[in-house]
């Protein structure tokens, strides 16, 4: 197939973004988004900035960059549309310089779970069990629900579940409290946006490999990988029985994720979970999934590649599969953080990846 090379394509509008206009986009100097995990997605754009009149610069009269304006960033690499951020302006800084054609503004953003994060509320879920108060929530932004079913369902006469705060930190302490994550990303639609509320289970069809060492199939330009041993910890959560007044011990769950590697690293910290010695056993098994799921993995690798090289954009939240890093460090990885940098001619991605140990679980990794 012809190499199409790499498009960018921007849409922005007050709430209904639409296809940026041409002196926007000659104007736009260079963007970067970066993808995380768990936490927010943010991006920055920077125009050059010039004045249409003695008055003012035009792309600061037209007010189409101003907050709270949404943004959609789109890229086409070889024909495939990959939506890398759907979000919101926060903040523009102008940036004046007395030689012709220096000065510049920058627009900084959000995703759009910023959305969730902006007004406090005081409400009351009475009956209703934490995934049906967590997608009747997403769903009122507009957001598609991928919501995992809890089975508790708190009896009114027992416990009301009661929010004080904004609906993004309630739906993340819910998540929380069950040993949960919670994101939002947009999809490959513009302006559909997936709110992903449930297991940090890691699964899923890995990506296209990254590859280095291995000559012309080669489409890293640099990887490095750390091994922390101090990084994994081992929780301990302990409850007492009402009866026998024994304590009980809650043993980490099997499965809590599906193992990446071959020789998994074994914690060499500890530690104890306070105040959980009132807790249900139930409770005290979402504690444990609470505290694994904040636990760092000891291996990471971080780098860096050519977006056209590699073929696609690289996504966080997913798996990739390393190859050619030796037999140590190849296999597959959870991919924490990609940071997109395009300017006119060149997209590059740098990256973070994280597992729990060496070795690949096959001899014939990613194949």
């Amino acid at each position: 197939m012809a190499d199409l090379g790499v498009r960018l394509q921007l849409f922005i509008g007050p709430t209904i973004p639409v296809p940026a206009p041409y002196p926007v986009v000659d104007a736009l100097d260079s963007l970067e988004v970066t993808n995380r995990d768990h936490q927010r997605d943010g991006f920055q754009m920077t125009f050059s900035l010039g004045k249409d009149s003695l008055l003012d610069y035009g792309l600061l009269s037209s007010g189409l960059l101003d907050p709270p304006g949404r943004v959609i960033v789109m890229v086409l690499i070889n024909a495939l549309p990959q939506v890398l951020i759907d979000g919101m302006i926060t903040n523009h800084q102008v940036q004046p310089r007395n030689q012709a054609g220096q000065s510049r503004l920058a627009i900084t953003g959000e995703d759009i779970s910023l959305q969730m994060d902006l007004e406090e509320k005081s409400a009351t879920y009475p009956n209703q069990p934490d995934f049906g108060i967590v997608t009747q929530i997403v769903a009122s932004y507009g957001l598609l629900p991928d919501v995992t079913t809890t089975t508790k369902v708190p009896v009114e006469t027992e416990q009301i579940p009661t929010q004080q705060d904004t609906d993004l930190r309630y739906v993340q302490k819910l998540a929380r409290n069950n040993g949960f994550v919670f994101f939002v990303e947009p999809t490959d639609i513009p302006m559909i946006n997936r709110a992903y509320w449930g297991p940090d289970h890691r699964q899923g069809m890995a990506q296209t490999p990254l590859n280095t060492n291995m000559g012309s199939a080669t489409n890293v330009e640099r990887i490095d990988f750390t091994f922390d041993a101090l990084g994994p910890v081992q929780p301990d959560v302990e409850i007492l029985d009402p009866t026998t007044g024994i304590s009980i011990s809650i043993p980490i769950p099997s499965g809590f994720r599906p193992s990446l590697v071959s020789k998994p690293i074994k914690p060499l910290r500890k530690t104890i979970a306070r105040d959980t010695a009132g807790l249900s056993l139930a409770d005290a098994q979402l504690k444990m999934l609470e505290l694994l799921t904040q636990s760092s993995d000891s291996v990471d690798a971080r780098g860096e590649l050519d977006a056209l090289q590699y073929g696609r954009a690289l996504r966080a939240r997913q798996l990739v599969t390393v190859r050619g890093a030796g037999q140590s460090y190849d296999g597959s990885y959870y991919v924490k953080q990609v940071t997109h940098n395009i300017r006119r001619g060149e997209y590059r991605q740098t990256f973070g990846l994280t597992r729990e140990g060496q070795g690949a679980l096959s001899l014939k990794v990613g194949q």
